[in-house]
């Protein structure tokens, strides 16, 4: 009895302890491979806010603001970007940060086989070191796409120290905290790196990312003290959650959209009614009422999409309005079609929220003629398939970005490294590599009008609404400012005991 004693007394004290130094996170997904390069999930960005600092960050208002680099410039035509970088970076493994660095992390993101920036640096011919804290670079063509793919993934520089052994299971960057461990599926944790610039603005010793994918058994932890912020709350919760005393409802409209990404390549997966007649596509998309998923599973946050760009951006078209639901004229389109009845598989990432909209849709397509199987898949291992085309139908999101390029180019260009439709139509490509050379907006808007009229027409992608960012925090956090990007930004953010 007296060993028990001392074990729950021990156990206390660590729960304490660990209450006093530690901010835990639930996600709703487990993050992929934890390298920029080669990273593809919404949750991995997350966990990258905090472990690997940029070239350059966003604010809560979308304004660049300098983090490795103090200050930019354009010149040649715009075909040339120049850097001043920080002097008093580091890396987690006491390497400096400096220009030669820059470089070779970009030309590792623009030119390794398998990294996932290559379309996003696309446009970059080569990279100058001019100085030891300036870094150039000079471009095949004007890119107004630049500086936003620089404020993420494209941007984010680990120890080029590193680069010869495997960054994914042991990153090192140069964030506020540097990688401690990852147990697959359970958790990630990082820890406090004293050497940061800004060190004494950040509260905690230690970070612990949780997957958990199930939205009810995520709140339940956070209402029992066993996490302190999830992001993404179910919608249905929302009422309780805005009623519950000990903790902060924190909502904020995003960047991005969830949506169907349709199989239409040539692969053995794209041989169906729905991957090779887009009248099927269209039937599918009269056949889904976004209004109806919106109140059915958003409780009114999922604001109905019909494109890419959010409402506040000003790329956002009147020409394309919401398709409203319409079963018989969808039911019309599938005989035009030649069928009476088109089966397909739809994938989701294996989480409450995904299941239950998967569901309505579902429903709401076999009243039109479609028998939907679904198929539930941990998220990382559902992208993998998308990638290598083994999939008809996945209904996946994106979280979104600052730029429009970010939310069209890399998913329906020829060689997008994102391009999980396998869709390619030259006049598209055309359209929107001109999109990212135009740095008026006006230009820009009717090139992206131009091309979304035949995305429209072709629907590789069927949009279903715009992605919010629900975040929840214990009553106990205090500092936290919810952003746009639906980035967990972690300085001057505090815990009480």
């Amino acid at each position: 009895m007296k060993k028990l004693i001392i074990s729950l007394l021990a156990g206390v004290a660590f729960s304490s302890a660990a209450s006093a130094t530690d901010f835990r996170i639930g996600l709703q997904e487990d993050p992929d491979v934890l390298d920029p390069h080669k990273a593809r999930t919404f949750v991995g960005r997350i966990v990258f806010t905090s472990l690997c600092d940029k070239l350059v960050d966003v604010n809560s208002k979308l304004e660049f603001v300098p983090q490795l680099a103090t200050e930019w410039s354009w010149s040649n035509e715009n075909k040339t970007l120049t850097f001043k970088l920080r002097d008093d970076a580091l890396f987690h493994d006491g390497t400096p940060f400096n220009a030669e660095a820059a470089k070779a992390n970009l030309d590792r993101a623009r030119t390794e086989p398998d990294s996932l920036r290559k379309s996003e640096l696309a446009s970059v011919d080569s990279v100058e070191v001019v100085d030891e804290y300036t870094v150039a670079l000079n471009l095949k063509q004007a890119d107004a796409t630049l500086l936003a793919q620089l404020s993420d993934r494209a941007g984010m520089m680990l120890s080029p120290a590193t680069f010869s052994g495997e960054v994914a299971t042991n990153p090192v960057c140069s964030g506020p905290y540097k990688f401690a461990s990852r147990v697959q599926n359970d958790r990630i944790t990082l820890e406090k790196f004293a050497e940061y610039r800004d060190a004494d603005d950040y509260h905690f010793d230690r970070l612990v990312f949780r997957p958990i994918p199930d939205s009810t058994v995520r709140l339940a932890n956070l209402r029992s003290g066993d996490i302190d912020m999830l992001e993404r709350l179910n919608p249905s919760d929302a009422e309780s959650v805005r009623g519950d005393t000990n903790l902060q409802f924190m909502p904020v409209a995003g960047l991005g959209y969830q949506g169907l990404t349709i199989n239409v390549g040539e692969n053995p997966r794209a041989s169906g009614p729905l991957n090779k007649d887009k009248r099927v596509r269209q039937a599918l998309q009269l056949a889904i009422g976004r209004d109806i998923i919106n109140e059915v599973v958003g409780h009114g946050l999922f604001e109905p999409a019909q494109q890419p760009f959010p409402p506040a951006s000003p790329f956002n078209s009147e020409k394309f309005p919401l398709v409203e639901r319409d079963v018989e004229k969808a039911k019309a389109l599938l005989k035009e079609a030649g069928h009476e009845s088109v089966a397909f598989e739809l994938t989701f990432g294996n989480n409450t929220t995904s299941s239950a909209t998967n569901e309505l849709i579902q429903a709401m397509a076999k009243e039109a003629g479609f028998e939907i199987s679904l198929k539930p898949m941990e998220f990382a291992a559902m992208q993998q398939e998308m990638q290598a085309a083994n999939h008809e139908a996945t209904q996946i999101g994106w979280s979104g970005r600052v730029d429009p390029d970010g939310n069209i180019h890399q998913f329906v260009t020829c060689k997008g490294a994102l391009n999980d439709s396998k869709y390619c139509n030259e006049e598209v490509d055309k359209l929107l590599n001109a999109a990212r050379a135009t740095p008026d907006v006006e230009e820009r808007k009717q090139l992206y009008d131009q091309a979304q009229a035949i995305l429209m027409d072709e629907l590789p992608i069927i949009y279903i609404y715009h992605q919010p960012w629900p975040f929840v925090a214990s009553n106990k956090v205090s500092g936290f400012e919810p952003s746009p990007d639906g980035m967990v930004r972690l300085k001057g953010v505090k815990l009480e005991n």
